[in-house]
């Protein structure tokens, strides 16, 4: 935490009128209620042996389903003026699904709380494959069916959740479902995916809605050092990682020597995909110290980095670690959107932080405090750097299931006791309350 000259905590600093504050979870992560819904890719893939760390699914998981509001009330108690969930499209597909939502943001406005529906959070229907271009248009239609529904409460949308990890990790690396070990072959899911988030703006448009965004997982990429090939390395990865989710976005085009490699009229595609948003999500955790192939597998943050790769994934030494093995590193913050303004200028749309946080046991979690203290502090270096940012959202609200980890990792303000569901706020509840509480006169 920053420290002023006579050793006191230093207060965080004021942000913007109008600066939106929230926190975040997904529907598959704490709803439960599966019962009550189609079966999606995740509920395929934690029913297969070994692809769980603790054996675990998310059957029940925080049952956010019977208990949200209990959850909105402590949103309220909170204070945040905004909540990001999860829409869950096997649920939506399931009879009377669209009621419980239409439950949630009834109770969220009348607590006050804006309602920030993410229209896919990983939970893809099991009967539907990215792989396949139809499933983009089928995106869209579900789309229209719940901006139908809720469009008259819901002013911000966002369309995807983390493209970028979706495809890597459950459709080249095989770690989150659907577990599909394809590599480079994936790079159709990437292609579809974004073309279902152009559609999905354009089915949003059609219903009234006027403030949409993604959200896209982002940070820097560091050379391992200024060796070529380290260099080369390190460009490839932030070509992958970041330019390949965020150039056909902003600039309508893919980097150079990808567009080739994807399916279909990418030309046509790329018109729908850059469809103009209103605000730019990102996720940031932390950044990514890239080398040089070296030839052997490593694990690194739980997952699996196979040799064939044309890169390498190294430790970022000397800073702390959460109890996920994640590096801490608030600047990286700062640096992303600064770089992010310089490489897009007036292509890149006002920047909303849609995630971040960290994993770390214990209700006194003086740890997550720290961190959000530093990451909140590296946000208002961008924005006196001139970063045009209007929110910053929290991950997570609940201790959740937290996909091929099981219930191992900790991300919530509140503690769930995943036995009995009693919900426990943690210190870092208390703090950033007091935070918000500060910040209430610059958000108007």
């Amino acid at each position: 935490m920053a420290i002023d000259e006579r050793g006191a905590q230093s207060p965080i600093p004021r942000f913007p009128a109008g600066f939106l504050w929230g926190v975040s979870t997904s529907a598959h992560q704490i709803e439960g209620a599966v019962d009550e819904r189609e079966r999606s890719v995740w509920d395929a893939f934690t029913a297969e042996p070994g692809t769980v760390k603790d054996g675990s699914t998310a059957e029940v998981a925080c049952d956010h389903y019977h208990r949200y509001r209990e959850d909105v009330a402590l949103l309220a108690g909170l204070g945040v003026g905004a909540y990001r969930f999860s829409v869950s499209w096997p649920r939506v597909n399931s009879p009377k699904g669209l009621d419980f939502y239409d439950r949630l943001v009834d109770e969220l406005c009348a607590a006050g709380v804006r309602p920030v529906p993410t229209l896919f959070h990983w939970d893809l229907p099991l009967t539907l494959d990215w792989l396949e271009r139809d499933t983009a248009a089928r995106f869209a239609e579900y789309v229209s069916v719940v901006a139908e529904r809720l469009g008259d409460r819901v002013q911000k949308w966002i369309t995807l959740n983390e493209p970028a990890e979706h495809t890597l990790l459950g459709h080249a690396l095989g770690t989150h479902a659907p577990g599909k070990r394809l590599l480079f072959d994936a790079l159709p899911v990437a292609h579809h995916q974004l073309l279902g988030h152009g559609l999905a703006v354009r089915a949003l448009r059609a219903a009234g809605a006027t403030d949409i965004g993604i959200a896209n997982s982002h940070g820097p990429t560091w050379p391992a050092s200024r060796e070529q090939a380290d260099l080369d390395a390190a460009d490839f990865y932030d070509l992958l990682l970041n330019r390949l989710f965020a150039d056909p976005l902003l600039l309508g085009r893919y980097p150079d020597g990808i567009g080739e490699l994807m399916p279909g009229d990418v030309e046509s595609d790329l018109k729908v995909i850059a469809e103009p948003i209103d605000f730019y999500g990102v996720n940031y955790y932390a950044p990514t110290r890239v080398g040089a192939p070296q030839g052997t597998e490593i694990d690194f943050g739980g997952v699996t980095m196979p040799a064939e790769l044309p890169f390498s994934v190294r430790e970022i030494e000397g800073v702390p670690r959460t109890d996920f093995g994640w590096p801490v590193v608030p600047e990286g913050l700062t640096e992303l959107l600064t770089g992010f303004r310089e490489r897009y200028g007036d292509r890149l749309p006002p920047v909303v932080i849609t995630e971040n946080g960290c994993s770390y046991e214990g209700v006194d979690d003086q740890e997550r405090i720290a961190y959000l203290d530093g990451h909140i502090r590296a946000l208002h270096r961008a924005v006196e750097a001139g970063v045009d940012v209007r929110g910053y959202f929290v991950w997570s609200l609940l201790d959740n299931f937290e996909w091929a980890e099981g219930y191992a990792r900790r991300f919530g303000l509140v503690h769930v006791d995943y036995a009995t569901q009693e919900r426990t706020p943690k210190a870092s509840y208390g703090w950033l309350r007091d935070v918000l509480r500060a910040q209430v006169p610059a958000r108007g």
